[in-house]
C-alpha cells in the first residue's frame, strides 16, 4: 500500500513527522479505508469498537470540518497485505491525532483485513456573509497554510506558468498589445491537474486568459495548492470559468452555489440572465438550476424587468415548463409571453412561436378570461390553430367531470393539466408577522416597499389597518377546484404562523422549529379525485420569493435560522407568508 503519488501534502507530512493517516480506496478525497503511516509502513484500523467519536478525531486530523458516518473496510477494498497497526481504538473526541487515542498498542490485533474500517467525512465548508461581498471555500485537507506558504514564497519551484492576455490596444508596428505575466509553481502539485501537462516532463505553459481575469489567475493557482480561496462578485465569473476550464469541478460548482447568494441583489434581472448563459456555456447544472429557479419563483417581476424582452428562447422555454413558476393566474403567463413573442417580432420564427404558446397551460386559465382571449390576445389572428385547438382543451376541462375527461391527460408527462403556483384571489393569503400590536389594537402603517412585490399585497392605496392576531391567522375560502363545474363548491381554510411551541401545543401538534405554517381545512368535502399541494411562500421584504415550502398534512417548516439555510438570502429575516393552495386532479 503506497500513499497517493501526488499527494504533495501528505508526503511533507511524513516527511515532519514519519507518522500520518489517509483515507484510501475512493476517489472521494473525503472518504474511504482508513490507514496510518507507522514505523515506515501503512496498516489499517480494526473496527473493532470503532464508533464517530474516533472517526471524528480521524477526520479533523485530515483538517474535515467532523465525520459523517463509519463503514466497514470492505466498501473500498481491504488493505492487504500490510499489518493492522491499531485495534480497540478508543478515543474521547477531542485529541487531535488517532494514534493519540487508546488503542491496543501498535499491531497487536486479532482482526483480519475483512474488518478494516472506513469513514466518511464532511467535505468543506462554504462561508457565508450575505452583508459582505467576500465568501470564503474552504476545501482544504491538511497543511493547507503549510502549502499556501510554499507557493507564496516560490522557494524549489520548477514549473512556469506564463498568462497572456490581449489589452485591447495595437503596438507600434500594429500588432496587438498582449499582456504577459508569470507565475513559478510547481510540479508536484500541478499534477494533480490534467490541464497543465506538469507529469509528462514539460517545465513550462502559456495561459490565455482574458484581461479581466488576469488578476485573479494567481489566486486561482494559490486554491490548487491551499484548497481555498475568497471569492467576490468581481472575482466570481473569472474563478468560476477557470475551475471550468482547468476541470475542478468542486470549485465550478460551490462557486456556482455562491451565485445563488447574489441574484437577488439586481432588480433588472440582467445579472441573472446574464449567469443562466454563462451556466450553459460551461455546462454547469447547478448554476443553470439556481438562476432558472429564481427567475420562476419571481417570474412576475422578470416580466417587468428590463431584461424581459432580451431573454432567450431556450430561458424562456425552460421557464414555462416548470410548475413551480409563480405567477397571479396562467392568463397572466399567457399575457406575457405574448408581449414577448410581439417584442421579438420576426426575430421569432412563427415555428417557435407557436411552441412557445403551446406551452400555455391553457385549461388552468380561469374560465372567465378564456372568453375574452379570442377579442383580446395580440397574436390570436396568426396562430388561431393554436389557441382554438387549446381554448377547447381549457372549455372541456371546466365543463366537464373528471370521470367523463380522458384520464390520460392527466399523467405527469402532460403538463397542461398541472397547475403552476397561482397567487391571485382566492387562492393565497398573506401572513404579515412584522407587524407588532397587541390583538385588540389596530396599527394603520404607510404602504412600504412591500407593495412592489406584488399587488396583491396592498389592497388599494393610502393606509393599511390590521390587527396582530389577523396578521398571524387568517381564515379564507376557495373553490374546492379550479374548473367552473366547481365554482360553487367552497372550501373554507384556516391559516396560522406559529413561533414557540407553546403555541403548537395550543394547536395540538409538534413542531422541531419555528416559526411553523398550519393550513387545516374547515369544511369536509369528499373529492376523491383532487389532491391540494398547498404550499407557504417566503417573500423576502415584500419584494421576492426567496423560498418555497410544500405542506406536509397540514404543517410546513418555515424556519430561516442559521441551521436551515434559504435558497436565497434575505436581510434580517425579514419575510411575508404567503400561502396557496393548490389543487389538482389525479
Amino acid at each position: 500500500m503506497l500513499p497517493p503519488r501526488n499527494s504533495l501534502c501528505l508526503l511533507l507530512l511524513l516527511y515532519v513527522s514519519g507518522r500520518a493517516v489517509w483515507l484510501f480506496g475512493s476517489k472521494n478525497v473525503s472518504e474511504g479505508r482508513v490507514e496510518i503511516y507507522h514505523d515506515g509502513k501503512w496498516g489499517t484500523v480494526c473496527d473493532d469498537n470503532w464508533d464517530m467519536a474516533d472517526a471524528r478525531v480521524l477526520c479533523r486530523q485530515l483538517n474535515f470540518p467532523g465525520a459523517k458516518s463509519i463503514v466497514t473496510g470492505k466498501d473500498y477494498g481491504q488493505g492487504a497485505p500490510g499489518p493492522i497497526w491499531l485495534d480497540d481504538v478508543n478515543c474521547k473526541g477531542t485529541e487531535t491525532h488517532l494514534f493519540t487515542c487508546e488503542f491496543k498498542g501498535w499491531g497487536e490485533t486479532d482482526c483480519t483485513h475483512k474488518e478494516d474500517v472506513g469513514a466518511i467525512c464532511e467535505t468543506g465548508s462554504i462561508n457565508v456573509d450575505i452583508n459582505d461581498s467576500t465568501q470564503s471555500l474552504d476545501h482544504s485537507i491538511i497543511l493547507s497554510d503549510f502549502l499556501g506558504q510554499i507557493f507564496d514564497d516560490g522557494n524549489g519551484c520548477d514549473f512556469l506558468i506564463v498568462v497572456q492576455s490581449p489589452t485591447g490596444n495595437k503596438q507600434e508596428d500594429g500588432t496587438p498589445e498582449i499582456s504577459v505575466k508569470t507565475i513559478c509553481a510547481h510540479k508536484m502539485i500541478l499534477s494533480q491537474i490534467p490541464f497543465f501537462n506538469a507529469s509528462v516532463g514539460i517545465t513550462n505553459i502559456t495561459v490565455n486568459l482574458s484581461l479581466t481575469c488576469q488578476p485573479h489567475f494567481t489566486s486561482f493557482i494559490r486554491y490548487i495548492y491551499t484548497r481555498k480561496i475568497d471569492v467576490t462578485l468581481s472575482s466570481a465569473l473569472c474563478l468560476h470559468q477557470m475551475a471550468s476550464n482547468f476541470g475542478l469541478k468542486q470549485l465550478m460548482e460551490d462557486i456556482g452555489r455562491l451565485f445563488s447568494k447574489i441574484l437577488p441583489e439586481d432588480s433588472t434581472f440582467h445579472n441573472q440572465v446574464s449567469f443562466y448563459k454563462y451556466a450553459v456555456e460551461t455546462k454547469d447544472l447547478v448554476l443553470e438550476e439556481n438562476c432558472v429557479q429564481y427567475m420562476a419563483w419571481n417570474y412576475q417581476n422578470l416580466t417587468r424587468s428590463p431584461a424581459w424582452s432580451g431573454l432567450s428562447v431556450g430561458l424562456l422555454r425552460a421557464l414555462l415548463t416548470r410548475s413551480d413558476l409563480v405567477a397571479p393566474d396562467e392568463y397572466f403567463v399567457l399575457q406575457s409571453v405574448e408581449r414577448w413573442i410581439s417584442e421579438k417580432g420576426d426575430s421569432v420564427d412563427l415555428e417557435t412561436q407557436a411552441d412557445l404558446l403551446g406551452r400555455i397551460r391553457f385549461p388552468l386559465i380561469p374560465a372567465e378570461k378564456l372568453y375574452v382571449i379570442e377579442s383580446s390576445s395580440l397574436l390570436y389572428s396568426t396562430h388561431k390553430t393554436v389557441y382554438r385547438d387549446n381554448m377547447l382543451k381549457a372549455f372541456q376541462f371546466n365543463v366537464l367531470l373528471f370521470s367523463n375527461l380522458t384520464k390520460q391527460k392527466f399523467g405527469k408527462e402532460n403538463k397542461d393539466y398541472q397547475p403552476r403556483i397561482y397567487t391571485a384571489e382566492p387562492w393565497s393569503i398573506v401572513l404579515d408577522l412584522s407587524i407588532r400590536t397587541s390583538s385588540s389594537q389596530t396599527h394603520s402603517r404607510p404602504i412600504d416597499k412591500r407593495q412592489r412585490y406584488n399587488n396583491r399585497y396592498i389592497h388599494g392605496y393610502g393606509y393599511e389597518t390590521s390587527s396582530y392576531s389577523q396578521t398571524r391567522s387568517k381564515s379564507f375560502s376557495t373553490p374546492v377546484h379550479n374548473s367552473l363545474i366547481f365554482k360553487d363548491t367552497v372550501k373554507r381554510w384556516q391559516a396560522n404562523i406559529l413561533i414557540n411551541r407553546d403555541e403548537c401545543s395550543n394547536h395540538r401538534v409538534r413542531c422541531e422549529s419555528f416559526p411553523v405554517a398550519k393550513l387545516t381545512s374547515q369544511s369536509y368535502i369528499s373529492q376523491s379525485e383532487i389532491l391540494f399541494r398547498n404550499r407557504v411562500l417566503l417573500v423576502c421584504q415584500g419584494q421576492y420569493v426567496c423560498q418555497i415550502k410544500d405542506f406536509k398534512g397540514n404543517m410546513a417548516s418555515i424556519s430561516a435560522n442559521a441551521t436551515q439555510v434559504l435558497p436565497y438570502p434575505c436581510p434580517d429575516d425579514q419575510f411575508i407568508y404567503q400561502i396557496v393552495v393548490t389543487p389538482e386532479y389525479v
